[in-house]
């Protein structure tokens, strides 16, 4: 799987956090699959038993428990493609304070929206779905394979997949998939990323700036050239 930005690969070298996230759930969900339901009651989110006796513990432990192996292999394969490229910018110890800052967020958001939900909500994805936006404001114009074959660019996929949380949460919320852990993944990620460290938000504009300014440079050098001096672009 690529995005075209010079033909770097996604994800490339697993980073520390990102790894020890991939073996955190990996380990979890074997250890899920060898107890009973009784674990997921207890260590899933189920925002009535946050509410009625305190489990409060949930809305942190939810998001290392999945529902199946195609579900843990997508969370964990994205979280693999674009957690890494954020890992090495950010350093490993702000990585995880951003994306477990995501994941609490999401279970905060689906334990205040549905109070009396007694189904657990399981996943890792609110966490991934804040990795998801972080990346969109960081690399908006890499372009990715919605579905693995219709190319959009990054800012455009994370609008998307967010108005796509946001209608499903509205008129699906008994379809069993948390669409309000994955709206709060992305809005908590955004407030920790808007006021949480405003360095971080700086430097993202700093970088859309200086990214301007470097095509400009190159429109108005090869608008100086001859046409058959022109650089070829493949």
């Amino acid at each position: 799987m690529y995005y075209q930005s010079r033909n770097v690969m996604f994800g490339g070298s697993i980073t520390p956090a990102v790894k020890g996230l991939i073996i955190a759930n990996a380990l979890v969900f074997i250890f899920q699959a060898l107890v009973d339901y009784h674990f997921v009651i207890l260590f899933g989110l189920v925002p009535y038993l946050v509410r009625t006796r305190l489990y409060v513990w949930q809305v942190f432990t939810y998001q290392f428990l999945h529902g199946g192996l195609f579900h843990i292999l997508f969370n964990m394969l994205a979280l693999w493609m674009f957690g890494c490229d954020l890992e090495r910018r950010w350093g490993a110890p702000f990585f995880l304070r951003y994306y477990f800052v995501s994941a609490i967020g999401g279970g905060i958001l689906n334990t205040v929206f549905l109070p009396n939900q007694i189904v657990p909500s399981i996943g890792a994805s609110a966490g991934i779905y804040g990795v998801l936006l972080a990346y969109g404001l960081i690399y908006p114009e890499r372009i990715v394979y919605f579905y693995f074959l219709f190319p959009i660019k990054m800012k455009h996929f994370v609008m998307l997949i967010g108005a796509i949380s946001l209608y499903s949460s509205i008129v699906a919320s008994q379809s069993g998939i948390a669409h309000l852990a994955h709206l709060g993944g992305m809005g908590f990620g955004y407030v920790y990323l808007r006021w949480g460290n405003p360095w971080t938000w700086a430097k993202i504009y700093l970088d859309k700036y200086r990214l301007a300014r470097r095509r400009r440079r190159f429109r108005v050098i090869s608008g100086d050239k001859n046409d058959d001096s022109k650089p070829t672009l493949h």
